[in-house]
């Protein structure tokens, strides 16, 4: 699913290919803890759906994935 959001950071709009379901998206949404909702997901993939966030912004913050 093309997974799009805007970076809190950069201001930026950002899209992702990201392997999760709208059902998987609907359990979130409905109060499931991301990590449960979405097993299969790295932690940056959870990240970016959540907030938008990717990896490289991290990078440049000083964080490393």
């Amino acid at each position: 699913m093309l997974i799009i959001r805007k970076c809190p950071i950069t201001g930026t709009q950002n899209k992702q290919e990201i392997n999760v379901t709208e059902e998987q998206i609907r359990l979130w949404h409905e109060g499931a803890f991301i990590q449960d909702a979405m097993p299969g997901l790295t932690a940056s993939e959870r990240e970016f759906i959540k907030t938008g966030i990717t990896d490289e912004v991290w990078e440049d913050l000083g964080y490393s994935s």
